[in-house]
């Protein structure tokens, strides 16, 4: 009988801790809940008023530096003295950062790369902000998730560095849409996305490996171009001023049926190209450079201008930060959009475009 009561009392013992563990299990959930309970209520108040889209995820500022390269203080420097980027904060005033500010702070180092001062970037990063709910802006946010579905599977074959599945695609997507939506809204888009995201092992070779791919591809459609009879145009880059690729595809974008450009190479003198256009008498001469102008642009442009036989046009990122400086000259700008490029290149020969 002893034995049997000793049995029941262990069993009532071992019941009673397990149900002591289940209570502090229980009470440590508890505590964690309420624990987490403002930093949840703080994000989605945050969502809703601050400016976020439902279910936009958001990082903190250590995070961002580290996708970025940049540091905090430089973040916070940008926001507050300058305006360009505008994080949620937490009810503790942390800073949360939404994928769309990262995508910013990317353009942002776009264009201080390019030589333009961070204080001049607001303004350059306003042109053509804001929303608009337009039957026209809806159809385009269809068109821009078919861009996105292409250049997924465009990264799959990067990543394999898979040239054959790449070419297919390339194939595939060029019978699917007009050169300037190919370049502008799928292809380049993601080469400068490889070009800036070269953190990680491997990812600096997918770069090579795409940007590759693209120029042998680009250089064959501009020789394709040439071989034909249309007026041909000479386009040449200040040195050190653009990317081979982004030059390449501006002689794509400009050209046409009734315009052959012939894309002089990267290293071409620019104090030779009175001489090439005596010997080639072209249609035109336009310099190509994606950096901010120099103050000494304008001037080293003129001076060319005088000793040419054809006119001389500016194209690229330059073209509209110097479009100021340039009014009422003889050199036209372009812009750097390509259907913008081509219409003002046919309308500037045709003599209908005012400088």
């Amino acid at each position: 009988m002893t034995k049997y009561t000793s049995g029941i009392g262990r069993l009532g013992q071992d019941l009673e801790t397990d149900r002591c563990k289940a209570l502090n299990g229980i009470q440590l959930f508890s505590w964690c809940l309420c624990s987490l309970m403002p930093v949840i209520t703080a994000l989605q108040l945050e969502t809703a008023h601050g400016g976020t889209s439902n279910g936009d995820e958001l990082f903190p500022i250590r995070e961002v530096a580290r996708l970025t390269g940049i540091n905090p203080v430089t973040l916070r420097a940008w926001e507050r003295r300058y305006g360009l980027i505008q994080p949620v904060r937490t009810e503790s005033g942390h800073r949360l950062y939404s994928r769309d500010d990262i995508e910013t702070v990317h353009r942002i180092l776009d264009w201080i790369e390019r030589g333009v001062a961070v204080s001049k970037v607001g303004k350059i990063l306003a042109r053509g902000d804001g929303p608009d709910l337009s039957p026209r802006n809806v159809r385009e946010d269809a068109e821009y998730h078919e861009w996105t579905q292409w250049q997924l599977q465009l990264q799959q074959a990067i990543g394999a560095f898979d040239d054959r599945q790449l070419d297919r695609l390339y194939g595939q997507i060029f019978a699917a849409y007009p050169t300037p939506v190919v370049f502008q809204d799928i292809l380049m888009p993601l080469w400068h996305q490889l070009l800036r995201h070269q953190g990680r092992f491997g990812q600096a070779s997918e770069w090579l490996f795409f940007d590759s791919f693209l120029r042998a591809r680009t250089w064959q459609r501009l020789q394709l171009a040439c071989a034909s009879q249309a007026p041909r145009i000479l386009l040449a880059v200040i040195a050190g001023e653009c990317r081979e690729l982004e030059l390449l595809v501006a002689g794509v974008l400009m050209g046409g049926d009734e315009l052959a450009v012939r894309v002089l190479s990267m290293g071409q003198p620019f104090d030779e190209l009175t001489l090439i256009c005596e010997k080639t008498r072209p249609q035109a001469l336009v310099v190509f450079s994606n950096h901010s102008p120099t103050s000494e642009l304008p001037r080293r442009l003129s001076r060319l201008a005088l000793t040419l036989n054809c006119p001389l046009l500016l194209a690229g990122d330059a073209s509209d930060l110097a479009e100021h400086y340039l009014a009422g000259s003889s050199i036209g700008c372009l812009g750097n959009e390509g259907r913008l490029m081509q219409r003002r290149l046919q309308q500037f020969l045709g003599g209908t475009l005012d400088t």
